[in-house]
């Protein structure tokens, strides 16, 4: 495997279901749906965007709840009904001028291994499917929705040397 070029990493694509979430879809009888994301991941998002590198949410299921949550987090490149995962993440490539290796995407199931195969970091919650573990060049010891989000971010930021520079906001002042 070639050694990874962290520091080209400018945009990084998550898919949402078994990625941002558990992978579990709650439906009641009245036909509302009801999803878990977790906290530290969305902090971890913000803090990808904090750091200047571009987010995009790509999933095949279209979902109130995620515009919400999208919103919160303040993504704006947001995709929902995509059946070709790949074209729509080339479309976000170039609509922000990158390169294939200038990007990472997460995924977890066989839907995702187009875009994980062209892009310049793959990544995977620890209970993603065996071929998108294969395929991964980093899979988070956290499952999807479960913290797996916020260790990729981890990982790419670190990889860049950047760490520090975005856990200083969150750090008491050094005493005088």
């Amino acid at each position: 495997m070639p050694k990874l070029d962290l520091a080209a990493i400018k945009l990084v694509g998550f898919d949402v279901d078994g990625v941002l979430t558990d992978g579990r879809i709650i439906i009641d009888d009245e036909g509302r749906e009801a999803k878990n994301f977790y906290s530290r991941d969305g902090l971890g998002l913000k803090i990808l965007k904090s750091a200047g590198l571009e987010v995009a949410l790509i999933t095949g299921r279209e979902s109130r709840l995620l515009e919400i949550r999208a919103r919160d987090l303040g993504l704006t490149e947001v995709y929902q009904g995509v059946k070709d995962k790949w074209a729509v993440f080339e479309k976000v490539l170039k609509k922000n001028g990158l390169a294939p290796r200038e990007a990472a995407f997460a995924g977890d199931d066989l839907v995702d291994l187009p875009v994980l195969a062209r892009v310049g970091l793959a990544l995977a919650p620890a209970d993603a499917v065996p071929e998108v573990l294969a395929a991964a060049h980093f899979v988070a010891p956290a499952q999807g929705g479960r913290g797996a989000a916020r260790q990729m971010v981890e990982f790419i930021l670190k990889g860049q040397g950047r760490w520090d520079e975005v856990l200083r906001p969150y750090l008491p002042p050094a005493p005088a």
